[in-house]
């Protein structure tokens, strides 16, 4: 069956965009705007410590230049991703990145500057004028990081950088989603079978061997072909973090990343000591991976494949909001009313169209939709996809209802609460209504494999990147030899003697595009274990723990990650969270091992 052409697909499954502009000439018009609003800004230049009117006017002015800016390149991002083949489209996202780069540098001059006020002037200011307390925590944030701004000259310098700092990463995902191809297998039905990026998943989980096999074989042969460049890229890449922490007077690239969020190191070392504390767990689980596979080795092409035959009924994309609002019901009633909002308002754009943008996300602007992308194909799968994205956007309608735009977005620290929550909801229905050993069994295999692949496997990737950056900072190269004795060394760790590596999975490094932006995935494993505990307390009833994840939901950047998780019930500074979340995958390890008999 062919993909279908955008225009066939029904209106109502398409997201209400024109609700954000009429059309992309508006859109322009936003840009060109925004460009006006930067340059005006230069009359601050100067005068920021001039009086507390001149600096909360400056404040105020930066915002409302961001928030135009943000909401066109928000459009014009969603418009390119509804079909990548039009030119128009392409065009316009070019050139709002362009804009939002000529932005930065036009106000360049606000934080070097803002960092010669003295505090004690800082202080007088906020007593004086009633429009700076709404900024009195990013005023706090400002004074924390004073010590990492430049010149005035210097943050000028790196912000005309901007658009060339991205370019390994841009090098890494034009090779790795333009260039590289796969090749072809026999499929189940051996019928000749294309392995690309978002077919590769799909073969894994193949009842099929050969065929996972063949698609393991064919896509880690393409990276071994290209193992020095893509080495040379993640080189460079960490390199480049390195070398931007020192300019910024960090020491190190880890202490940067984890600066802005101002999250203690303990807490990334932590998670890695408790997950490496809890790694019999994960061995144990491929030990019965192997005997229901009933196989003698177990590879790595073996540890996607569901344990238990799944259904393949198709879930009509109605049946699948049904399915959102009832598990989401122990959310209390505010936050259904604005599921019903989010359905009838279309902020989905729902079914795989040719030249959409592959995959699934949550997207807006602080004053529009926070829309979701979803290519949903109505597998079970695909209603995890739905209610994952609908956490994060009543997150972020909560948080722009409740938070002006200083405040009215989301660290990832915090955003992966949202909708890991809402998949461990959804996932505790279903255990309650399983029917049968094998839905349950199929069920609990599905719930290990979100601990497995995200907990476990982005702590790992947590551990490479933190080891491949400290050994470009002793001054160590990172060949394509070096990160793939790293890289397997990590995989047996973690994998365990149940699991025959052979030397194809070593490459594996280079396929990771979230290596390209160091120090960001160990925020999904942080971020799934806060969401084991407050789903939890929620799913149980406890007296307050709904109410308080939806003030949680509220808080935006209001405060700082941690400080706003440990108002929602949890203690992210503490690996007493993490530990728990451990101990939950060990118990649903052991009822699955009850339910299938072993």
């Amino acid at each position: 069956m062919s993909t279908k052409q955008r225009h066939e697909i029904e209106e109502k499954y398409k997201w209400n965009i024109e609700a954000m502009y009429p059309d992309s000439d508006a859109c322009r018009a936003d840009l060109d705007e925004a460009l006006s609003m930067a340059q005006a800004f230069d009359a601050y230049r100067g005068r920021l410590g001039e009086s507390a009117q001149t600096l909360a006017q400056a404040l105020q002015s930066r915002d409302a230049l961001w928030q135009k800016a943000e909401k066109a390149y928000v459009y014009a991002r969603m418009k390119r991703d509804e079909d990548n083949r039009v030119a128009d489209y392409q065009e316009l996202c070019d050139r709002s990145r362009t804009v939002l780069s000529r932005i930065s540098e036009a106000v360049s001059f606000f934080g070097p500057e803002f960092a010669k006020i003295s505090k004690k002037d800082i202080d007088l200011f906020l007593e004086q004028e009633p429009a700076l307390h709404v900024y009195a925590h990013l005023i706090e944030e400002l004074l924390r990081g004073r010590k990492h701004v430049l010149s005035a000259k210097e943050e000028t310098l790196l912000a005309q950088m901007s658009e060339l700092s991205g370019a390994t990463n841009d090098t890494f995902s034009m090779l790795n989603n333009a260039d590289i191809r796969f090749g072809t297998i026999r499929g189940e039905d051996s019928q000749p079978f294309e392995v690309t990026h978002g077919t590769y998943l799909r073969l894994m989980q193949s009842p099929d061997r050969r065929v996972r096999k063949q698609a393991y074989r064919k896509m880690y042969a393409a990276y071994d072909r290209q193992k020095n460049t893509l080495a040379t890229l993640y080189s460079y890449n960490t390199k480049q973090d390195t070398v931007m922490a020192r300019i910024r007077k960090h020491d190190s690239a880890l202490k940067a990343a984890l600066f802005p969020d101002r999250v203690p190191v303990d807490v990334y070392d932590n998670l890695i000591a408790e997950v490496r504390k809890a790694l019999p767990y994960l061995h144990r689980y491929m030990e019965l991976r192997k005997k229901l596979l009933g196989v003698k080795s177990l590879y790595m092409y073996d540890i996607y494949v569901p344990l238990t035959e799944k259904s393949d009924r198709i879930i009509p994309y109605e049946e699948a909001q049904q399915m959102v609002q009832q598990a989401l019901q122990p959310l209390g009633d505010e936050y259904g009313r604005i599921l019903e909002r989010a359905f009838e308002e279309r902020w989905a754009d729902v079914y795989e169209s040719e030249g959409k943008t592959s995959g699934a996300y949550s997207f807006g602007s602080y004053d529009s939709y926070p829309y979701m992308l979803l290519n949903y194909d109505g597998r079970l799968e695909d209603v995890f996809t739905l209610i994952h994205e609908a956490g994060h956007s009543v997150h972020a309608y909560l948080t722009r209802n409740a938070q002006p735009y200083v405040y009215g977005s989301h660290s990832i620290f915090t955003a992966e609460v949202a909708s890991t929550v809402n998949e461990a909801l959804l996932m505790r229905d279903l255990l309650a209504r399983a029917d049968t050993k094998q839905r349950k069994a199929y069920l609990l295999n599905l719930y290990l494999e979100g601990f497995r692949t995200t907990l476990f496997r982005q702590t790992m990737f947590a551990e490479f990147e933190r080891d491949a950056h400290a050994a470009v900072e002793s001054g160590e190269a990172l060949t394509a030899v070096r990160l793939q004795s790293m890289y397997a060394d990590l995989l047996s760790d973690y994998h365990g003697p149940a699991v025959k590596l052979d030397d194809q999975i070593s490459m594996e490094w280079a396929r990771i595009p979230h290596f390209y932006n160091a120090f960001y995935v160990y925020k999904y494993a942080t971020g799934y274990s806060a969401a084991t505990a407050l789903s939890s307390a929620i799913y149980e009833g406890r007296p307050g723990a709904a109410e308080r994840y939806v003030e949680f939901l509220r808080a935006g950047e209001s405060d700082y990650p941690i400080s706003l998780l440990a108002e929602a019930g949890v203690d992210m500074s503490c690996p007493e969270a993490v530990r728990d979340a451990l101990t939950v995958f060990g118990e649903l390890l052991i009822e699955l091992e009850d339910t299938v008999s072993l």
